[in-house]
């Protein structure tokens, strides 16, 4: 399991999104509908509690909590971005 943050992720994170150096960004599950894909990540500045995934990019450094690992099920997450949007891989 690994957290990566592509190239393009890091910039859109900085430009768009106005994250600066030092910051800690949390990915997190969270609850979008009862259809056939009830949950989704969503991303907030944080601090970690109990940090499982962790990666450091261009100086930000990205989680994931302990409790929300059960949605990755053994795979890896990487955030990219397309236009100005994040956009979350997992593999």
């Amino acid at each position: 399991m690994e957290l990566t943050v592509t190239s393009s992720a890091l910039a859109c994170f900085k430009k768009e999104w106005g994250f600066d150096e030092g910051e800690h960004i949390r990915v997190f599950v969270r609850y979008v509908s009862g259809g056939e894909s009830p949950f989704a990540f969503g991303i907030s500045r944080d601090t970690p509690q109990e940090a499982a995934l962790t990666t450091t990019a261009g100086k930000l450094t990205f989680f994931v909590e302990r409790k929300d690992l059960w949605f990755l099920d053994g795979s890896s997450l990487v955030l990219d971005c397309r236009g100005e949007d994040i956009v979350f891989h997992v593999i």
